[in-house]
């Protein structure tokens, strides 16, 4: 005789007891969670999680345990990760998807322990969303331990200061943009050694009048995107205390490179562009800078149209400041040209009067 097949509710009663005692997955905390902390300007329109956008932005949290995924969303274009556990780093490349996990690769032990994520690649080379990190179901996220940083600096520029090919050999490359770290530029240098939360707003081969790109910087220093059509930052979310703008190497260089004049009216738009970021943030001290390359410290039409539209915008505002980078190279700078860059600025910085309340904080 057959035994009896098992009921229905038997056949649940199994299934919920063999759940009971099965071990727990990993879980997610979405990037909603007011305990992480960000730093960029992000596209946060999509609420299940901020895009990382422009070089050097970063995500933080403290966690617990031996288990870390990161989940991203989106992800367009060329895009690599340092991601960096308490004092281990990995490199992670996020391929064009519409979704992928990570997990970390570093040896976790149990305990808390601190993760930061910076994007190393430009705006213009790829964009992708953050959407949390998976941990132990048992384990907790905190929010990182430290002060937050009392200076704000905003930085604008060209390919020198989005850390374009700083870590290449000999030669510049643009096949990928692995070699290609923000975090070594000297804009996050700079940030670091004073203990800031910066931005780096940068785009490669972009110019005042003309460039390497089919945008200007007056078209994409106030946008989400590095785009003409992008929409507009809100401004109002955070305001810097120190803009830093680095431009005028891709005005010589390109015309220079086709065998064209230096374009006409680069002193007046360049005033026009300073003057729009003075009207956004009245209260700022703005920090005009020129050179790093060879194309702007030896091009003697560029240091003329820089030099008279800097006297006229000091002249016409005690907040206007100005320095010319004695520092350069042929190629782009290398990681040692940035660390020389970031001496410079930062010498110049520490003795302003401006930075008073915070030169105690840098190192």
């Amino acid at each position: 005789m057959k035994a009896p097949l098992p009921s229905l509710a038997a056949i649940l009663a199994l299934a919920a007891a063999a759940a009971l005692g099965a071990e727990p997955g990993p879980r997610l905390v979405p990037a909603g969670d007011s305990r992480f902390e960000y730093r960029g300007r992000l596209d946060t329109r999509d609420p299940s999680g901020p895009v990382l956008i422009w070089e050097d932005s970063a995500v933080a949290v403290d966690f617990g345990g031996n288990h870390l995924e990161l989940d991203l969303g989106p992800a367009e274009g060329d895009n690599f990760l340092d991601v960096r556990v308490d004092d281990g780093t990995w490199v992670a490349q996020v391929p064009a998807s519409r979704a992928s996990r990570f997990t970390c690769p570093l040896p976790l032990a149990a305990g808390r322990h601190h993760l930061e994520i910076h994007k190393r690649n430009e705006a213009s080379a790829g964009t992708l969303q953050f959407r949390g990190i998976w941990i132990g179901d048992k384990e907790a996220a905190f929010r990182p331990v430290g002060a937050r940083p009392a200076l704000r600096l905003e930085f604008y520029g060209d390919s020198i200061t989005a850390g374009a090919c700083d870590e290449d050999g000999t030669e510049d490359q643009w096949e990928t943009r692995r070699t290609h770290n923000a975090e070594l530029g000297y804009a996050s240098v700079v940030g670091r050694t004073f203990r800031a939360d910066w931005r780096n707003q940068s785009v490669s081969g972009i110019g005042i009048v003309t460039g390497w790109t089919n945008v200007v910087a007056k078209q994409t220093w106030d946008r989400l995107y590095p785009k003409a059509d992008s929409p507009a930052a809100d401004l109002g979310l955070w305001t810097p205390d120190v803009v830093l703008v680095n431009l005028g190497d891709n005005d010589a260089d390109y015309p220079k490179a086709h065998k064209l004049p230096f374009p006409d009216g680069f002193g007046a738009r360049y005033t026009d562009y300073i003057l729009g970021i003075r009207r956004a943030y009245p209260r700022a001290e703005i920090v005009m800078l020129l050179g790093g390359m060879d194309s702007g410290v030896h091009s003697a039409p560029l240091n003329a149209e820089w030099s008279g539209a800097v006297a006229r915008l000091e002249a016409a505002d005690p907040r206007m400041h100005h320095l010319l980078f004695n520092h350069w190279t042929y190629t782009h700078p290398r990681v040692p040209d940035h660390a020389a860059l970031a001496a410079e600025l930062t010498a110049w910085l520490k003795v302003q009067p401006f930075m008073k309340p915070f030169t105690d904080d840098a190192r």
